[in-house]
């Protein structure tokens, strides 16, 4: 039985401690998938609640894979199980480790913003941003953008790279890109800005409801189906909505017949 406080596997035929990348790429889309949910309540409801929470855990898994072991990260068991029955591919651990340092790091800032203090910041932002990319390079394409930054800081070479990418050789006739499949991409760019010119005004037409047997509509002039649910919320309860500059930004204000006027976010919240 391995140690309880380490980083890496010792497994037979590799030099140094070992992780399986499958089980990485999984865990990394677990977590991707968590964060950006999170971020579409902010986005669409205002509601800051579960990043908290994703954020917290964010930052409790990845201290417990820099300073305890990878093997009892809740997300790494998580993608233990879901990959499990898939031959492993090792990847070297140190690199992994400095790579979550970085995450370390950039959660415990999130944390202290969201949590500690309570502010939302360009900082805490910028940094949530940079960490989705990071999951997302790492589970869609296996790059692990955090292990790029590794030769900067030590002189010891990166072995054990997903896809072998440490080792410089000939590609494959399979990974070649020919100047046809270049052509065939630029064609498709190009079908994609023509359906945009020409079929728009098609696209921008609301749907038949099968079931309805109408066609959906708009309430008070703003669509249903993409509308800010606060905004959708004040108009149904009867109010009347206005865009209101204040130094901060522009803020929709719900006006009701008896003169009250609440915040629209505010009163989709109950607060007013």
């Amino acid at each position: 039985m391995g140690k309880l406080i380490q980083f890496g596997e010792n497994v037979k035929g590799y030099n140094i401690p070992v992780l399986n990348e499958r089980e990485i790429r999984a865990a990394a889309g677990i977590l991707f998938l968590a964060t950006f949910t999170s971020w579409l309540f902010i986005l669409f409801n205002g509601n800051f609640v579960p990043i908290k929470y994703i954020i917290t855990l964010f930052f409790t898994d990845f201290v417990i894979r820099v300073f305890i072991n990878p093997r009892f990260s809740p997300s790494l068991i998580l993608g233990r199980l879901i990959v499990r029955n898939q031959t492993p591919e090792y990847v070297g651990a140190p690199q992994k480790k400095f790579a979550w340092i970085i995450g370390v790091i950039l959660s415990a800032i999130m944390f202290f913003h969201f949590i500690v203090i309570n502010v939302v910041s360009p900082v805490a932002g910028l940094i949530c941003i940079t960490c989705l990319v990071f999951l997302f390079f790492e589970s869609a394409f296996g790059i692990c953008l955090g292990c790029k930054f590794y030769p900067l800081f030590f002189k010891d070479k990166v072995r054990y790279c997903p896809g072998d990418v440490c080792n410089v050789k000939a590609k494959q006739d399979i990974q070649k890109i020919s100047k046809s499949q270049i052509l065939i991409l630029l064609a498709f760019v190009v079908f994609i800005i023509s359906i945009a010119y020409f079929l728009n005004n098609k696209f921008v037409e609301n749907p038949y409801d099968v079931l309805t047997g109408k066609i959906t509509e708009n309430l008070n002039g703003v669509n249903t189906q993409i509308a800010n649910p606060a905004s959708i919320n004040c108009l149904e309860k009867g109010g009347n909505l206005s865009i209101v500059s204040k130094p901060e930004g522009q803020v929709g204000m719900c006006t009701f017949s008896d003169g009250t006027v609440c915040e629209e976010w505010a009163y989709f919240r109950g607060e007013c």
